[in-house]
């Protein structure tokens, strides 16, 4: 569905930018994909790497509606990957999150309807569910909008949707290249937050892949979570670092013990299906139907249980250490 389409990345310069980047030229022939992002070093980076006739690299900010407005001139499909992502660094600078991630958001869903984009997917986060910290709770707000604009669309054809996933491997600003700074230093421990934290855990290539099925997949209005598996903290450590010992520290200003992606508090409005969730809107679209029991391409799905809860200490598939090893080793490939 990407040949000969144009994709704009919103943040593309990031982890899942640049690998979203390299699936879609090995996969299809897409007629551009424009990296939007305001970090002119990244750009140049990235454009060594990726420097084919398809490829545009616009200098912008999500903060800057006029200039997202006229990036997405003639673009079909949107990946909103752009973010203040940082949980310390949100606590700290909260209008600053504010700004990118809850007004950015706004100028996104603005600028994709000026242009009748077709297919908008916005990229959340588990810190979403539930939140106890700024961050999550902008990706919260920024959810809420994607699924809202399907309502204020109107007349345009465009379609918003929303992935949420969790943790991803090696990604800027994920535990495991702080433990591998650790490692690499040569220090004599592993510093753990707390030792019964939790996470759930998904490779880069995984989620990419899960964004490009839920282009063909989405109806509007629907957050995506895909089943993926938990891990101990305390094991990635041990992976890692079999050697040395793990230091308690505390959990940082904003930080969960475990992180939730479906909340029991939606499990009304809570889908299963085979290798995924979907979380359907609350709203009712006042232009279509809002059955989220069967997807655009024919899969089918059912309501979960009452008080049915996805949060990554109750997960029933957790990775053993081997298994982390295993699968930290193949997600660097």
């Amino acid at each position: 569905m990407f040949d000969n389409k144009t994709i704009l990345i919103t943040g593309g310069t990031g982890s899942f930018g640049k690998k979203y980047v390299k699936t879609l030229l090995e996969r299809y022939k897409p007629k551009k994909i424009i990296i939007f992002s305001r970090d002119e070093l990244k750009q140049f980076e990235m454009q060594q790497e990726f420097n084919q006739r398809c490829m545009r690299y616009f200098i912008g900010d999500v903060r800057d509606k006029d200039r997202l407005r006229r990036a997405m001139q003639g673009v079909n499909y949107v990946i909103h990957a752009a973010a203040l992502k940082q949980v310390p660094a949100a606590e700290y600078n909260p209008m600053e999150c504010i700004k990118t991630n809850i007004n950015g958001a706004e100028n996104v869903i603005e600028a994709a309807l000026d242009n009748d984009v077709e297919k908008v997917i916005a990229l959340s986060t588990d810190k979403a569910a539930n939140p106890i910290n700024l961050y999550g709770a902008t990706k919260l707000a920024s959810d809420k909008l994607f699924v809202a604009a399907n309502n204020i669309a109107g007349g345009h054809k465009t379609l918003f949707s929303v992935v949420r996933y969790g943790n991803v491997v090696c990604s800027r600003g994920s535990v495991v290249p702080v433990f591998q700074k650790f490692i690499d230093e040569g220090k004599d421990h592993i510093p753990i937050t707390h030792p019964e934290m939790t996470r759930f855990w998904i490779s880069l290539q995984q989620g990419v892949d899960f964004v490009l099925k839920n282009f063909e997949r989405m109806l509007g209005g629907e957050i995506f979570v895909p089943k993926i598996p938990s891990i101990k903290i305390t094991d990635l450590a041990t992976a890692m670092a079999p050697n040395l010992p793990q230091k308690i520290i505390g959990i940082r200003p904003g930080e969960k013990l475990h992180e939730v992606m479906c909340p029991a508090d939606l499990c009304f409005d809570t889908f299963e299906y085979d290798d995924h969730f979907v979380i359907a809107p609350g709203i009712k679209f006042s232009s279509r139907s809002n059955d989220f029991t069967i997807n655009a391409i024919g899969e089918k799905g059912h309501p979960v249980s009452t008080n049915f809860e996805f949060n990554s200490l109750d997960n029933p598939d957790y990775m053993s250490v081997e298994e982390i090893l295993a699968f930290n080793i193949e997600a660097i490939k």
